[in-house]
């Protein structure tokens, strides 16, 4: 059977909460000592050695506590985007995993209907991912598309709008109403959207910056976006 890694207090935590089911679970004798709800996971804990822990994920980054999973269960995005007034977050060639981790922690805490990825020239979720997002993967749907500029084009709809972040939009960030349905879309940093996806989009919109930085990390970008979204919604 094919089994996800997923590692760190707080991920593991939130995989033991969330939706796949937790099939191993292994941690340090201080981590256990220390966390209430591992000596009370509904996994029997194994307990190893610290080297342990750190030859079975390749990092010193799992502070004690690695579990393994079943595959992560992606969302199906033309469903996400059926919602009433969606709030989605469509990122385009982010490679990084922390990037990815951090915009996911940030759609959750922010009541986003999902993340959604193209399967081609992004990352999708992974142990660095899980570990980045704080364990919001979880709980947050992350949707993976064939491509990203048609999936784009099949959902817009006169109640669904699509915003591309650029910044060298005239719309600003303050001045965007996104009460009703919303995507925003975000490049990674440096490279921005390719011209097929930007295209795609029915508005670009840019983040006001008043000192002499030309732009902001991706992950910090989405996190502005979706909670001015969410400011407005109420």
């Amino acid at each position: 059977m094919t089994r996800d890694q997923v590692y760190g207090r707080r991920p593991v935590r939130e995989a033991l909460r969330g939706r796949r089911e937790v099939l191993e679970l292994w941690a340090g004798e201080r981590a256990l000592a220390a966390e209430q709800w591992l000596r009370e996971a509904p996994v029997k804990v194994q307990v190893k050695p610290e080297r342990a822990l750190t030859e079975a994920v390749g990092t010193r980054d799992h502070q004690g506590v690695v579990a393994w999973t079943e595959p992560y269960r992606y969302a199906d995005a033309w469903e996400l985007a059926r919602g009433e007034r969606p709030l989605i977050a469509a990122l385009d060639q982010v490679t990084d995993p922390r990037n990815l981790g951090a915009v996911c922690r940030s759609a959750e805490g922010a009541g986003a209907s999902g993340v959604v990825v193209p399967a081609h020239g992004s990352v999708a979720v992974t142990p660095v991912v899980a570990k980045a997002s704080a364990g919001a993967v979880e709980h947050l749907p992350v949707a993976v598309v064939p491509n990203l500029a048609r999936y784009l084009a099949e959902i817009k709809r006169p109640d669904l709008w699509i915003y591309a972040a650029a910044r060298d939009a005239e719309q600003g960030l303050w001045e965007t109403d996104f009460t009703g349905g919303t995507v925003v879309v975000l490049g990674a940093e440096g490279r921005g959207l390719r011209p097929l996806v930007r295209r795609t989009c029915d508005t670009a919109v840019s983040i006001p910056l008043a000192a002499k930085v030309e732009s902001l990390n991706v992950s910090v970008a989405a996190a502005l976006l979706l909670y001015e979204a969410r400011r407005q919604r109420g």
